[in-house]
């Protein structure tokens, strides 16, 4: 790209000192395999977009403080200079706070394992280590920027603000110029935004003068911008999150928006005049754990898939929104020719299933395992683990009765056996806390899943596991045994067991299927006939499955298959007695409101 400018005129965004309308998309390079990131670009500027819009996850590039991450899935670097490949510019939102439907809306569980600290706000406790954060992710984006031949046109401060914590006028201001003064500092030039939900608090909460508003919403176009230009009374009008779609969580149905209704919103907006960045253009998948979940007094985990209802579906093929999309923008700006030949085909055909074989129990497996030994129930926090699962063990000695084991809060899913036998299941979205234990002798073992760390509102940085207090007949276990369970390494784990078919079980198993496959290929893996958890291809973690629905699929992109022998391990934590591994010629999202 060659070397421009961008900036904000008394109207327009003015690229090269020209009227220039941002028609963006919404794609989270993180999301989706890098062998397919120019693809789906290339996807987003046949449907008529001339930019493309991405969040980066803080939690993912630092796992760990101090360690920052930046290659493979992460490579921002790759990302950008793809858009720039193909013609196109990108708005870059690095948070720190991203929200996305994403694991703890991208801040990373580390921040809040030593205690309270004040989080989104101008607390030195939380700044020092978002400084260094932004720092190392400028170091990637000021070269990409407009005036130096990349293709980023602008950046976003924080992310809806305005809806976020009881902080004064002062401490907002405080908070967000410190964040303002980094990118600064480290040489951004090109325009910086905010964005809230067009209301009057929001938007008074969420921003600086010396921020542009934008508006985040998906309908009632006409008086979401009224409210817009009261508060951003000069520049473009910018809808920096056109909602064309909506997530879904475990136990509801799959959300859809009417592809009419939206059709109908983006036309208002270009009609208007304004700017618009299509969220989501391509959703992609939550890969491994890292969806995030909401709880607004109901805990609602996100599903794997994040579809969106979006113009192009999870497994990046277009959809009727694709299509009426074009229309829309066609009318209003270039749009380049392009046919269903043009995009990626319909999924081929699925391989007939394969054998589903027993390889060990997950009880086997941890055995292994080194136990932290512990006075009471620790939380995951506590042990400075960031998300997955623990196993927990206390031996009861309280007589052969029947007694209730009580637990303060279950976060997020536990399966509770007495001497290895299951006994019930505590799920937290069904606020259960307590359970019938058959005797009050033997071994007591509690498997806790964390089905993802809430990513909006005030349980943003809550503990995982079981929080105390945990009682048995009323009194506390004097001692308790933790394994960490390795999930990320099972399938390696798996590989080393003994290799005999453990049979059907009654607790959590190892399965594997092998299927051999002509040339690489995108799959879709139908889980309809399992219960519930983990599935990967090889080393590689595709994302939690669970029977009560919605999404019965995982998708397997190309990427990570070859010819000749894929290998898929799965970790079934309620085993249905399944034989196969099936497959699908579609995404099995599940039904739609109706």
């Amino acid at each position: 790209m060659a070397t421009g400018s961008f900036r904000i005129g008394e109207s327009d965004f003015l690229l090269d000192d020209q009227p220039y309308r941002v028609l963006s998309g919404a794609l989270h390079y993180f999301r989706v395999h890098p062998d397919q990131w120019a693809d789906r670009i290339r996807a987003a500027r046949l449907m008529g977009l001339n930019t493309i819009e991405t969040y980066v996850p803080w939690n993912e590039h630092e796992p760990e403080p101090g360690v920052f991450r930046a290659d493979g899935a992460l490579d921002l670097a790759r990302f950008l200079d793809l858009v720039a490949a193909e013609g196109m510019h990108a708005i870059v939102r690095p948070g720190p706070y991203i929200c996305a439907e994403w694991d703890g809306g991208g801040l990373p569980a580390w921040l809040f394992f030593d205690g309270d600290m004040g989080v989104r706000s101008a607390d030195p406790r939380f700044l020092a280590p978002v400084t260094a954060f932004l720092r190392r992710v400028l170091e990637i984006v000021v070269p990409r920027q407009i005036d130096r031949g990349g293709p980023v046109i602008l950046m976003q401060v924080e992310n809806e603000y305005g809806a976020y914590g009881d902080f004064t006028t002062q401490e907002r201001e405080s908070y967000l110029r410190a964040l303002r003064d980094t990118y600064l500092d480290a040489g951004v030039t090109v325009p910086l935004t905010s964005v809230d939900q067009p209301t009057d608090e929001m938007l008074s909460r969420g921003s600086l003068p010396e921020l542009h508003r934008t508006g985040s919403f998906g309908g009632n176009v006409a008086d979401r911008l009224r409210v817009l230009r009261t508060h951003q009374p000069t520049g473009p009008l910018m809808c920096s999150e056109f909602w064309c779609g909506w997530f879904d969580y475990w136990g509801s149905f799959h959300r859809t928006s009417s592809t009419e209704a939206s059709v109908a919103s983006l036309e208002a907006l270009l009609q208007a005049g304004a700017s618009v960045n299509i969220y989501m253009f391509h959703g992609g998948t939550n890969f491994g754990l890292t969806n995030g979940a909401n709880d607004k007094g109901v805990f609602e985990p996100t599903i794997t898939s994040y579809d969106y209802d979006a113009p192009l579906d999870e497994a990046g093929r277009p959809t009727e929104k694709f299509w009426a999309f074009r229309e829309v923008i066609a009318r209003y700006a270039p749009v380049p020719e392009a046919t269903a030949a043009d995009l990626l085909p319909p999924l081929a055909a699925a391989p007939a299933p394969v054998p589903l074989e027993g390889v060990v129990t997950l009880a086997d497996l941890l055995r292994a395992e080194p136990a932290q030994h512990h006075d009471h129930a620790p939380t995951m926090d506590e042990l400075g683990v960031s998300r997955g699962f623990l196993r927990y063990e206390t031996r009861l000695a309280q007589g052969e009765a029947p007694v209730v084991l009580a637990i303060g809060e279950v976060r997020d899913r536990a399966w509770v056996s007495l001497d290895g036998v299951p006994v019930g299941v505590l799920s937290r979205d069904r606020r259960e806390r307590t359970l019938v234990l058959p005797r009050g002798t033997g071994v007591l073992g509690i498997l806790v899943e964390d089905q993802g760390r809430v990513n909006y509102g005030p349980r943003i940085g809550e503990d995982k596991g079981l929080i105390g207090p945990v009682t048995v007949g009323g009194l506390v276990p004097a001692a308790w045994d933790v394994v960490v369970v390795p999930w990320e390494q099972l399938p390696a784990r798996a590989a080393e067991a003994s290799g005999a078919d453990a049979g059907p079980v009654a607790g959590a198993a190892v399965l594997r299927a092998v299927v051999d496959l002509d040339a690489p290929r995108d799959l879709v893996v139908d889980l309809t006939a399992l219960g519930t958890g983990l599935a990967w291809i090889g080393e590689f973690c595709l994302g939690r499955f669970w029977q009560t629905g919605p999404q019965h699929s995982l998708f397997v992109p190309a990427p990570l298959t070859r010819a000749g022998r894929n290998v898929f391990t799965v970790l079934d934590l309620e085993p249905t007695g399944a034989a196969e591994l099936a497959f699908s010629d579609r995404l099995l999202l599940g039904p739609v409101e109706w």
